[in-house]
């Protein structure tokens, strides 16, 4: 399966903190996006191609053991049927999120639905489809770390302030 480990900006020499999977490369378009925003924010990740249908054992494995891996957080993006999140999250107690993946038919609309509508006791946070989930998801993720890290927190909290800034600054033509 490919992997991909954050090396260029990379902080410390500890484990990952968040793993990335998608299942297939395909689905890299719209989970790069989860990366990009884990370097702006030097946020240890791994990312990892585990098909829920194609590659069932490597799932189930890389699921139970996760957090044994270092893993603190697992972001799941998926296309289609997208069992891969809920998958994962029935075999791990990790915070699994779901990133709908858009598909050819359907736009995205299946994926979305089935990863929001796990059974009750297996919970997936899910966020919208393709790349505004991706990105969320990664702010998510970050937000979480912030509490218990100031400099993550310094670091969201001027991100934010960035946007404010952004947007108070356009103006339409007359």
């Amino acid at each position: 399966y490919y992997i991909h480990i954050m090396t260029d900006k990379q902080v410390s020499k500890s484990k990952p903190k968040v793993a990335i999977v998608m299942g297939s490369e395909s689905d890299w378009s719209v989970m790069r996006k989860v990366t990009e925003v884990f370097d702006d924010f030097l946020v240890e990740y791994e990312s990892k191609i585990i098909s829920a249908h194609r590659t069932p054992d490597l799932m189930s494995d890389f699921s139970k053991n996760a957090s044994s891996y270092g893993f603190q957080y697992i972001i799941a993006g998926a296309g289609g049927a997208a069992h891969l999140p809920g998958m994962i999250a029935s075999n791990t107690t990790l915070p699994v999120i779901g990133i709908p993946i858009p598909t050819t038919h359907l736009e995205g609309t299946d994926s979305l639905l089935s990863i929001v509508q796990m059974p009750k006791g297996i919970p997936v946070a899910t966020f919208a489809i393709g790349e505004p989930g991706a990105v969320n998801s990664a702010l998510y993720v970050i937000s979480l770390l912030a509490i218990h890290d100031s400099n993550m927190e310094k670091k969201l909290a001027k991100y934010r302030k960035d946007q404010t800034n952004k947007v108070l600054k356009m103006k339409l033509e007359k």
